[in-house]
């Protein structure tokens, strides 16, 4: 049981305050789900024991739910074991003693790393998500500024700054499911532990430079969506072309509505597949392999980057 002395917070306030001390340094996404979890548990209580006094109530979630600095070491446990699970291992650190992988091994190590695939998902996905966060927001945008002489207009811009922070939580949760980075979970409480209501909350929404960050990172996902959709579906069309070529050329002549294409006579990149072309076909499968190994170590290079992108602009940080 915990020992409630002089400096046990006395109240939710003091309580938030010293749980964000105790995590500073901490992956700011687990410190945004720490202290929304915290508040919401503390207001629970105090809402349970309404016939106590709050310090009252505090020192009985101190002996229940356990201090600020030992809440803080759960969560830095329970983000241990998520953080495992959603990145690969550490490599283990290479001494002058040790062989380094050669280059060959490097190169096709990516053929086995799952996060390789997911970002490129994510590259493919993110044109369509792009194109509905940039119309959200700019539509978001302009019925608010174009309503707000009346009537509906304030409350109108409220709950469209509202929902761009349900924006971010969605799109944290597609960024970490596919990138591995990780990403919150909760919402974000006010930097200010006494910033507690509807109408701080709701200030804050104006004065958090995190919801505009946030609209900043969804209006650039339609650019970044576009290029990184071209560039994947270019390089997967290369690849696809490349390797098929050789099972294409195996078939004979065949129908497609009518017309006769006969697949022993085609022409790729000037060659003709009928005579001499046909030692062609182990360079194209060749090409085939080198053009899929530059495809996923681009969208493995694209996911860090782009999850980094996600991690400044959609976390809050002290």
């Amino acid at each position: 049981m915990n020992t409630v002395n002089s400096l046990s917070p006395r109240t939710m306030e003091e309580f938030l305050a010293q749980l964000r001390d105790a995590l500073r340094g901490s992956d700011p996404a687990m410190i945004q789900d720490a202290l929304f979890d915290s508040e919401d548990y503390l207001r629970a209580a105090i809402a349970d024991n309404a016939a106590l006094c709050e310090s009252e109530v505090m020192a009985k979630v101190l002996n229940d739910y356990g201090t600020p600095q030992e809440v803080a070491g759960n969560y830095r446990q329970t983000d241990a074991t998520v953080q495992a699970a959603i990145q690969p291992a550490a490599k283990p650190r290479i001494t002058a003693n040790d062989r380094q992988p050669g280059w060959f091994r490097r190169l096709f190590n990516v053929l086995l790393d799952p996060h390789a695939y997911g970002s490129l998902f994510y590259m493919l996905l993110s044109v369509w998500t792009g194109v509905f966060y940039f119309a959200y927001v700019v539509t978001g945008i302009s019925l608010s500024l174009g309503t707000i002489v009346l009537i509906f207009g304030i409350p109108l811009l409220i709950l469209f700054l509202g929902s761009i922070r349900i924006l971010a939580l969605v799109e944290g949760r597609i960024v970490e499911a596919l990138l591995g980075v990780r990403m919150p979970r909760r919402p974000a409480l006010p930097k200010d532990p006494s910033r507690t209501g509807w109408i701080p909350r709701i200030k804050g929404f104006f004065t958090d430079p995190r919801t505009w960050s946030t609209m900043l990172y969804l209006l650039l996902m339609l650019p970044l969506g576009v290029i990184y959709f071209g560039v994947s579906i270019c390089l997967l069309a290369m690849a696809l072309s490349f390797l098929l070529t050789p099972i294409a050329a195996l078939f004979g002549e065949f129908q497609i509505d009518g017309v006769v294409v006969n697949m022993s006579h085609i022409q790729i990149l000037g060659t003709d597949l009928t005579t001499s072309g046909w030692v062609m076909l182990p360079i194209f499968v060749v090409l085939g392999v080198l053009c899929t190994l530059v495809l996923l170590h681009l969208a493995r290079w694209v996911g860090k980057w782009h999850g980094a992108l996600a991690k400044n602009l959609l976390v809050i940080r002290d």
